[in-house]
């Protein structure tokens, strides 16, 4: 039986380059972020609308990619690469079928905005936006399936230096796009959209390129075209709960960004900056979770519980650490964090910091429960568990969260800190929900692969 110290080694050599490839994936919408910020404060609460709007969509239809990668382990366990290439080809199918579906709802999102009660100015700036990056919909998707196929296969370096590469691509396409470098036009959020489509682009090519040349004998896209309908109907029923856990989460974070829009546009560009340095963190745990999704996936092919047990234990303890250090910063670092993201002489900065530092420390009061709720969904990804844990996580983010938020912020006055004890309050029961659920039902499941 492989020890604690064993487990940990595994997880950090499978981790650790997950946790950097989602922290660069990231850092392409932090980029966007920083520079719109520089560029003025109304582009910043644009883009912060925007992307909320955005990630709805993609974290929903990346359900069908995160699904992929149980699948990939679990069959990779058992010595059946046939079933990984099939479950990979029909994630791809349903990733491009999702994109198309959802594409009207980017094209045409000011009026969607509009009645969602947002700034007119703001919702226009953010409609532009949408209806440029909207297109990067479909190769961002096709990358997830990818990338899930590729670290469900413990290649997880090559996943990491491609989400830098892109990192890299966006950032200097941004500062050419956006402020008019390099003999470039001077776009302003137009230009951060284009970026954000080419940096998507380059990335698909690059992991197109990787599956063909490191993993021929897969023949991973010969005859894509063929429809496999038995592997379609396996990955749409366990790749739309996932997506709609997602989405549960997603939207109270985005609802929330609403709410905070109708306080203003200097408490949105505060709530834009706060929740980036808070989805930062999670970066971290979601690469934890990925990889407790990846051994989980292997522990159930071989029905080994013993191993499933230990290493679910190991890979929590390495959040709760995560989890303590990200508290300290945002407790004991708050504006020098906010600083990151506004020019010096920006009129609104000491309103947006006087917003943000309690907004900060609100936030660390959920690091621990929302770092217990990922590992919890990872998990269970793991043993194939997603229908329950899918009406929990609804449970949890639409009649607890959502209500809370409204309550605490507007019913109760506490403004934009009652929005976000709203958060915590959601994020608290889902990882209790998901938590019991893992440790009394998932954990039995590796036993009956």
């Amino acid at each position: 039986m492989m020890t604690y110290g064993g487990h940990a080694r595994a997880v950090a050599v499978l981790g650790l380059p997950l946790v950097g490839g989602h922290l660069a994936q990231f850092a392409i919408g932090l980029t966007d972020t920083v520079m719109l910020g520089w560029y003025g404060v109304e582009a910043l609460a644009a883009v912060t609308l925007a992307a909320s709007y955005f990630f709805v969509l993609f974290l929903m239809g990346a359900g069908f990619g995160w699904a992929v990668m149980p699948m990939v382990a679990a069959a990779s366990a058992a010595g059946d690469d046939t079933s990984a290439r099939r479950a990979t080809r029909m994630g791809m199918w349903l990733s491009v079928l999702f994109c198309a579906a959802v594409m009207p709802l980017l094209l045409w999102s000011q009026p969607i905005l509009l009645a969602l009660g947002q700034d007119p100015a703001v919702s226009e700036q953010a409609a532009a936006y949408l209806r440029l990056a909207g297109w990067g919909l479909f190769p961002a998707l096709l990358v997830v399936v990818l990338k899930s196929y590729l670290a469900a296969l413990e290649r997880t370096q090559v996943v990491l230096w491609i989400t830098l590469g892109a990192a890299l691509a966006n950032g200097l396409a941004n500062y050419m796009l956006i402020f008019g470098n390099w003999g470039a036009p001077e776009l302003g959020i137009a230009g951060a959209a284009i970026a954000s489509i080419v940096t998507q682009v380059v990335s698909l090519a690059a992991v197109v390129v990787y599956a063909l040349w490191a993993l021929p004998e897969h023949n991973l896209f010969q005859r894509l075209w063929r429809a496999d309908w038995e592997m379609f109907a396996k990955v749409f029923r366990l790749g739309v709960p996932i997506g709609l856990t997602s989405l549960s989460e997603v939207t109270l974070f985005t609802a929330s960004a609403m709410m905070m829009g109708w306080l203003g546009t200097v408490p949105l560009a505060a709530h834009g900056i706060a929740v980036q340095l808070a989805s930062a963190t999670f970066m971290v745990h979601l690469g934890l979770s990925n990889a407790a999704t990846i051994r989980a996936g292997n522990a159930f092919g071989r029905g080994d519980r013993a191993h499933m047990a230990r290493g679910g234990k190991v890979v929590i303890a390495m959040s709760l650490v995560v989890s303590v250090v990200t508290i300290c910063l945002f407790l004991l670092l708050p504006e020098p964090l906010m600083s990151l993201f506004m020019e010096p002489d920006d009129p609104a900065r000491p309103e947006i910091l006087n917003i943000g530092v309690g907004l900060l420390a609100v936030a660390a009061l959920f690091q621990l429960v929302d770092g217990a709720q990922v590992m919890a969904l990872g998990l269970l990804r793991g043993v194939q568990d997603t229908g329950v844990p899918m009406v929990m996580a609804a449970v949890s983010y639409w009649v607890v969260g959502m209500p809370a938020s409204y309550l605490l912020g507007f019913v109760l006055g506490w403004g934009g800190i009652g929005v976000w004890m709203g958060l915590v309050a959601g994020l608290a029961c889902a990882g209790v929900l998901l938590m019991i659920r893992f440790w009394t039902r998932g954990i039995n499941l590796s036993a009956k692969a």
